[in-house]
């Protein structure tokens, strides 16, 4: 399929995901919310909703929206102010919102979540459940991350990667990325001679390609987070688009604007992609060579025999990465045992431990139905 057809896929989506960063909301000044962008980006998405089409928006900008009634001169870096100008912001930012779509006789709806979120099996299938039901009953999704309580352990970066796992989460079918760079440029925009780069065909695609970070004082991501983001969306089988968001109307008409990423492979279950990409790994294990091939070639589970080395502190039924051994984190899984109980298994065989511990020692390590490689 050419790079004009999976443009097509963004055009043709029965349910997108549109994500739009701080920069692109706020005045050049970075202190207040400029309703001007915001009108045309939802006037765009309006179109596409009456047209029969169901559009979550995430969106950042409620502490770029706080910042003007806190009297403060620029984004705050400390978290405590951070999360007092998202307390402030975020209800402004929803009220334009309203006021934009409600213009096209549209009701908007605010969901605010954490990395927790999406990380917690319960927390993310009630996630889920709550936006297909808004979606259902007409309602636009304004999903931000909720700032005022995250912490910068777990954020999740300008909500690039929190829009890619809200794609997958309510199963859509094209992700476009709105940010204040109009594509992706295989160097620095501003060097002469770079050049847009207008399709991106699976992780070979960035090979040649020097990403660096083009966000602005007002955001928090860069153009690393949203390649990253447009990654975990592929891994999902999910058509992704990189724009300018003063070419959103076009982006949405499958027009040839930005940069568009191709998956590659087969869609990923949804329980593989949450372990590869909505998770925060405890701990890592440290695999022999002949573990790293029954994992990634064979696709066995991990038995204690191939593990060669245990870091962290973590329980059963935590994330953990699966390492090789020089370091390569080749995939994560949900570990069996305790942080405390595996090292005195590790090289020995799943019989003889359980002729000298019990029966219960006889299980996998990592199940191959837990591993998600990476």
């Amino acid at each position: 399929m050419s790079a004009a057809d999976r443009r097509g896929d963004v055009a043709r989506a029965r349910r997108l995901v549109v994500k739009v960063g701080s920069s692109s909301l706020t005045d050049v000044g970075g202190g207040s919310l400029d309703e001007a962008p915001l009108v045309a980006i939802v006037d765009a998405l309006a179109q596409r909703i009456t047209a029969g089409h169901q559009v979550v928006l995430v969106s950042s900008g409620a502490i770029a929206a706080g910042i003007a009634p806190l009297g403060l001169a620029k984004r705050p870096w400390d978290l405590a102010t951070q999360q007092a100008a998202a307390s402030v912001g975020q209800g402004a930012l929803v009220a334009a919102y309203q006021r934009a779509f409600g213009a096209h006789g549209l009701t908007v709806g605010q969901v605010l979540l954490t990395a927790d979120d999406v990380t917690r099996r319960s927390h993310y299938t009630n996630a889920r459940r709550t936006l297909d039901r808004l979606l259902e009953l007409g309602i636009v999704p304004i999903v931000n991350e909720n700032d005022t309580v995250a912490t910068h352990e777990i954020r999740f970066g300008d909500n690039d990667r929190l829009a890619s796992l809200v794609a997958h989460l309510v199963h859509a079918d094209g992700l476009v990325l709105l940010t204040d760079v109009d594509a992706l440029y295989d160097g620095p925009p501003s060097k002469p001679g770079t050049r847009r780069v207008p399709t991106v065909v699976g992780g070979a695609g960035l090979d040649d390609i020097v990403i660096g970070g083009t966000g602005s004082s007002v955001g928090s991501g860069g153009m690393v987070t949203k390649v990253e983001a447009a990654s975990i969306a592929n891994a999902a089988g999910i058509t992704t688009v990189l724009t300018s968001a003063d070419r959103v109307a076009q982006a949405l008409a499958g027009e040839d604007v930005g940069t568009v990423f191709v998956p590659t492979g087969s869609r990923r279950t949804s329980r593989k992609l949450w372990l590869a990409h909505a998770t925060t790994p405890m701990g890592r294990l440290v695999l022999d060579p002949g573990a790293v091939r029954a994992v990634t070639e064979r696709r066995t589970s991990l038995l204690p025999a191939g593990i060669t080395g245990v870091e962290g502190t973590f329980s059963d039924g935590d994330p953990v990465d699966l390492c090789a051994p020089d370091g390569r984190v080749i995939g994560r899984g949900l570990v069996n045992y305790t942080s405390a109980e595996l090292p005195g298994m590790l090289g020995r065989s799943t019989r003889d431990l359980a002729k000298e511990l019990g029966p219960e020692y006889e299980r996998e390590v990592v199940h191959r139905d837990d591993l998600a490689l990476l």
